[in-house]
């Protein structure tokens, strides 16, 4: 038999793999080397005896135990890809003890992780952490999910006993929002699942943004500027103007909770043309056809203050709340919380300020809420992710398939 690894020896091992994907590339997968660590997972399921595991063309790996036939089939999904926002080449992964002090990352470059920057550290005094050197994120999001499960399938493997039959599957692209795109709904066969891809241990999430993607690209008219008046329209004035005209306080950093808001990703620009891409987000859909409404009066009126054609608006959905989506089947969100419960968790139910894959999959017809991984600080050289979380996030999927 082969020996069982630990959801820590996994997640260090699949932390070295980098995985970051591209929003810019048009190729599913949208980076090649999403499939070598779908490849190494393939190839650990086979050797723990999940004799269907496999990887399809777009870089999706799916996987099968089998279990009582007369209970639900529920699925466990998490994504493969870490976020474009950070480096994830080359992780220097170490673990802390984690005291209450300001934690050394890199001593040479003087980055230390302080809990007066993340007061959410105080939640895990006498843990252990695991860590960056503050130079590249540090892959929880979703590797910790990756790793809790396949641990979680090692444990059902190794205990047997009555279970559901579990359907394991891993994605690529979510971080672009592209997770879903090819993911074989009606092959993978499950009644329900969870997405593994959230945040601190308790939490569970069914409520998402509704998002859509924007860009606005400006048109101007560049000649020598010492005999430019009247003359020279610059386009990076009038991009500066459009960004006044949306509210100041509907950005991420003045919004919580329910609040949604416009966030300016990348701008680029010169005297002739200039770009700003936005993504655009609310829990609320009457909110969120509004900030769309708000964007584009915007270009309207500088339109009409610059001439037609100056400013051209695409605004494109990405995916919507699944709330409407699991309030019928509430029993999937019951179960889960019920699993946490049972293993020493806090129950607590609160909105994703983001989306996961399980969002466009209830809408595809599979109820997908989001479970804890356990890691904070997401996106970010701060990352962080305590070993007696990841522990307990296993014993709570193991929790969902056994106590039917």
């Amino acid at each position: 038999m082969i020996p069982m690894k630990t959801v820590v020896e996994r997640f260090l091992r699949y932390v070295s793999f980098d995985t970051q994907s591209d929003e810019n590339s048009t190729t599913c997968p949208s980076t090649a080397k999403q499939k070598i660590l779908g490849a190494a997972l393939v190839e650990e399921m086979l050797s723990m005896g999940i004799g269907d595991a496999r990887m399809d063309e777009f870089g999706y790996v799916y996987g099968t135990i089998p279990g009582d036939p007369s209970l639900p089939t529920i699925g466990l999904i998490a994504h493969m890809d870490t976020s474009p926002d950070a480096s994830g080449a080359n992780v220097k992964a170490k673990i802390v003890e984690y005291t209450g002090e300001d934690i050394c990352l890199n001593e040479e470059k003087g980055i230390f992780l302080r809990q007066s920057d993340y007061p959410n550290l105080k939640n895990h005094v006498g843990k252990h952490l695991i860590v960056t050197d503050g130079t590249t994120l540090l892959g929880a999001d979703d590797k910790a999910g990756v790793a809790e499960i396949m641990t979680a399938a090692a444990v059902i493997l190794k205990q047997g006993g009555r279970h559901a039959t579990l359907k394991i599957g891993f994605t690529p692209d979510e971080e672009i929002g592209s997770g879903a795109d090819h993911f074989d709904v009606k092959g993978f066969g499950a009644d329900y699942a969870y997405t593994a891809d959230g945040g601190p241990v308790g939490e569970i999430e069914y409520e998402n943004f509704n998002a859509a993607g924007a860009t606005v690209v400006f048109h101007g008219r560049n000649i020598h500027p010492g005999s430019a008046k009247n003359a020279m329209v610059n386009s990076q004035y009038i991009a500066m103007e459009f960004q006044s005209l949306l509210p100041i306080h509907q950005r991420p950093e003045a919004t919580e909770g329910y609040e949604g808001f416009f966030h300016l990703m990348d701008m680029k620009g010169e005297v002739e043309l200039s770009e700003l891409r936005y993504i655009i987000r609310d829990h609320n859909m009457g909110k969120f056809e509004e900030k769309k409404k708000v964007m584009t009066a915007a270009a309207d009126f500088l339109n009409a203050k610059y001439g037609a054609g100056t400013v051209e608006l695409t605004i494109r959905d990405s995916y919507f709340n699944m709330k409407k989506c699991i309030e019928p089947v509430m029993y999937v969100v019951e179960r889960a919380k019920q699993a946490m419960a049972n293993v020493g968790m806090n129950p607590r139910e609160v909105p994703i300020r983001g989306g996961t894959d399980g969002a466009r999959l209830s809408y595809e017809g599979l109820p997908c809420p989001n479970l804890c991984t356990g890691g904070e600080n997401y996106h970010g050289r701060f990352e962080y992710i305590p070993v007696e979380d990841m522990e307990l996030c296993v014993k709570l999927l193991v929790e969902i398939l056994t106590d039917l």
